[in-house]
């Protein structure tokens, strides 16, 4: 007999329907499974009938062949268990009414005694569940909130083979799970670990990092161990603007594809913060393996990607973000599919100096020979430093400024005025497709967009010429002296905007590292 039960596979962000046939035929005992498996897929055979015998149903002793259509699609991992255990019992028709299984779709992983294991990509199933017409999605049970935030599909959260048998067999009543999406996303935005109010002193910086939030820009942050580099970037998320249900949707597919969300999740409401280890390698960064899976990169998506030690990281896997970070996409390309990963976030770096850590320090004594500080630097390229905006000095805090037992500002009252100035560019980009901040400002719209008036261009003509700024740290001025002045609430970009700017490009000043 032939059944036909259905699942899905998770290429990139989205998924794919994969039909499931299954037939049941005389002959010698032979076990077939067709259709591009990997190993995975392949070993299956032997938790199925391990699932099927120890819950008290009986396993074909016919020749068995499973199908996994379409059949030019490579099929990877174990979450093909439950569809086709189940076409496996409706085949052999220990499922009364098997044509009922073409209204759902099925995924889970098997264990021996036929319970059930969490499986990734469960939104991106979901979603493409609902928009080919199923009715239903049985997945299981940690992953049923993540997979019930896609309305208008009946989501079954299960936790063992009976489960799924009984409800085919109208013997037990599995309630859809339900997600209030919206209420859940609202009210967890504004929940953080962290807050502006508990950094001492550092005002300068907390403004530089209110510039970055409010024009999307990339900084780095320089200065000696213990001044507060790492802590301030933590706080970051804090001040950006909330996400928007279509940007937390987008954040949660890729968290969920790569497994990423916890047990019983359902939507992202807050930017994401990664800040992965120096050793990183250039796939774990990027993304990449055989069946691609996104890297920190995209898991950093509408949200913050932190680089601590910046000079420590291989230069290779700084080298491969270049065309990301500008493109705000990353293309991974095998020998039979490409896949698209969205990796649009904001770059904040951090990095000591120099080797020791003390150069240009107030007090204590650089102890590097010469020339080294300069050879630290150029362990980061140029190509690199051309797409990080502002360059932060780091002072360490004084003691009187640690002890003051008042409160800085909160990041609420920082967050205002970054929402307010993001509104202003989202009106000012509104007819230009994926633009919504400064920091996307191409060279032939700068022209137009950040346009300085006499006062502004005589000063900026005269910071180049006088501290040797490089060509690069014109362009980079403007964009941030644009986004000062939405601060301000300014039309036009007036001198002291652009003064502010100029003191923000450190790393381009001739002689910096002596």
């Amino acid at each position: 007999m032939l059944v036909k039960t259905f699942g899905s596979a998770v290429y990139g962000v989205d998924a794919i329907s994969i039909t499931i046939e299954v037939n049941i035929s005389g002959g010698d005992l032979k076990y077939y499974i067709v259709g591009l498996p990997d190993n995975a897929v392949k070993e299956s055979l032997q938790r199925i009938e391990s699932a099927i015998k120890t819950n008290g149903y009986a396993f074909p002793r016919t020749k068995i062949v499973i199908n996994l259509a379409p059949a030019d699609i490579k099929k990877s991992g174990s979450a093909f268990d439950l569809p086709m255990a189940i076409g496996v019992l409706g085949a052999s028709e220990q499922i009364e009414q098997p044509e009922r299984l073409k209204d759902f779709i099925l995924m889970g992983e098997l264990s021996l005694d036929g319970s059930i294991q969490p499986i990734k990509g469960a939104l991106p199933i979901a979603i493409q569940a609902r928009k080919e017409g199923f009715k239903g999605l049985f997945v299981p049970k940690v992953n049923a909130r993540e997979a019930a935030m896609v309305n208008n599909l009946m989501v079954y959260g299960v936790e063992h083979l009976n489960d799924v048998v009984n409800f085919f067999k109208d013997e037990n009543c599995l309630q859809p799970v339900t997600v209030n999406t919206r209420e859940e996303f609202f009210a967890n935005q504004y929940e953080f670990d962290f807050d502006f109010s508990d950094v001492k002193g550092q005002e300068n910086i907390k403004r530089a990092l209110e510039i970055a939030a409010a024009g999307g820009h990339n900084a780095i942050l320089i200065g000696p161990p213990g001044a507060g580099k790492t802590m301030l970037a933590k706080r970051l998320p804090t001040i950006l603007p909330p996400l928007s249900l279509q940007e937390a949707l987008e954040t949660t597919k890729i968290h969920s594809v790569a497994g990423k969300l916890p047990e019983h999740a359902s939507l992202i409401s807050k930017r994401p913060f990664r800040s992965p280890h120096h050793t990183v390698s250039d796939a774990a960064l990027v993304g990449g393996g055989g069946i691609p899976q996104p890297g920190e990169i995209s898991l950093a998506h509408n949200g913050v990607l932190f680089l601590d030690e910046l000079p420590e990281f291989k230069r290779t896997v700084l080298e491969v973000m270049r065309q990301p970070m500008e493109e705000r996409r990353v293309t991974i390309s095998r020998a039979k599919l490409a896949i698209d990963f969205p990796s649009s976030f904001m770059l904040i770096a951090s990095m000591n100096p120099c080797p020791c850590g003390f150069y240009n320090h107030p007090e204590k004594e650089c102890t590097c020979a010469p020339g080294t500080v300069q050879k630290y630097l150029n362990k980061i390229s140029g190509p690199l430093l051309d797409r990080i905006d502002l360059h932060v000095e780091v002072t360490p805090v004084a003691f009187n400024e640690l002890s003051n037992a008042q409160r800085g500002e909160s990041s609420a009252q920082i967050r205002e005025r970054v929402i307010t100035a993001r509104n202003i560019q989202t009106e000012r980009y509104k007819n230009i497709d994926g633009m919504y901040a400064n920091a996307q400002i191409s060279s032939k719209q700068l022209r137009e967009i950040c346009v300085l008036d006499k006062p502004s261009e005589m000063l900026l003509k005269k910071a180049m010429e006088k501290l040797n700024l490089s060509a690069r740290a014109y362009d980079r001025i403007l964009k941030v002296s644009r986004t000062i002045a939405d601060l301000a609430a300014s039309e036009a970009i007036k001198a002291e905007h652009v003064a502010e700017a100029i003191q923000y490009r450190s790393l381009d000043r001739e002689g910096w590292a002596g």
